[in-house]
């Protein structure tokens, strides 16, 4: 064999698993994409856009007095932000077959002791955003807003935009969600080694202030919500410290087995 076959061999084979990686990412992202259109179509028939939304408003609209209704101050708003909620909706509903997904592609490029690693995380910080997004509709917004309605004074009208409320739930799931990851983040700060156990116990007074901080910037400006984001927070925090150590002593168990299977 000559070495410009050699070279053409070789280069092949580097270039052959690439595309197939291309092709599988393409695939898995479809796959994605299909689950969310199914559900996005199913969700069009039954309950539809608009049940969609007056179920995502619920909680300010029995906030609002008597009489009062949002508005739509864009003459497109009341067919486009429905059908945003639709797909938001959507997206939520779908996250699991996402997820798994991106799991399907990621997986055959991991050890057996990552795979254990990843998957009970991945399981267990979509269960968490679900959480935080839970607790901000069914607790957090009507306290919000019946601690906001409670400040108008009796001369306004609230009549509050449809793209605005959007807007505003959306960040606040955001938020929620993100900040009910706390565990995970901790849990993999942990076991990747860059923050020791001990550490963490000595950051504790440092997170309660970051906690109130990020909550301050990213709630609307009132007490309710941001103690309704920075408590959990800081609950959150010493239960990712307490599963840290568990799966950080599990890990020292792993690499010790392995030690001994590859000296046997």
């Amino acid at each position: 064999m000559t070495n410009k076959t050699k070279s053409e061999d070789e280069l092949s084979g580097s270039e052959q698993p690439f595309v197939q990686h291309l092709i599988e990412l393409r695939d898995r992202l479809v796959k994605a994409c299909i689950a969310i259109a199914v559900v996005a179509i199913g969700l069009s028939f039954y309950p539809g856009p608009g049940q969609l939304y007056d179920l995502l408003a619920a909680p300010l609209v029995a906030t609002l007095p008597a009489g009062a209704t949002m508005i739509a101050t864009s003459v497109v708003a009341p067919f486009f932000v429905p059908i945003q909620v639709l797909l938001m909706v959507a997206l939520l509903i779908a996250l699991p077959v996402v997820l798994y997904q991106a799991w399907a592609f990621i997986a055959p490029g991991l050890y057996s002791h990552e795979k254990k690693l990843v998957l009970p995380l991945v399981i267990s910080s979509t269960i968490l955003f679900f959480v935080g997004v839970a607790f901000s509709y069914f607790f957090v917004f009507g306290k919000v807003f019946a601690f906001i309605q409670s400040f108008a004074p009796k001369s306004i009208t609230a009549a509050p935009d449809i793209e605005a409320y959007l807007s505003f739930v959306m960040s606040m799931f955001l938020a929620f969600g993100l900040a009910f990851e706390v565990p995970i983040v901790v849990i993999v700060l942990a076991m990747m080694g860059i923050v020791s156990i001990e550490k963490l116990k000595n950051f504790r007074g440092y997170f309660i202030v970051l906690a109130f901080v990020i909550a301050a910037i990213v709630t609307p400006p009132d007490l309710v919500s941001q103690l309704a984001l920075a408590i959990p927070m800081c609950i959150l925090y010493e239960i990712g410290i307490f599963a840290a150590r568990f799966f950080v002593n599990n890990q020292n168990l792993d690499e010790q087995e392995d030690k001994s299977e590859a000296t046997s």
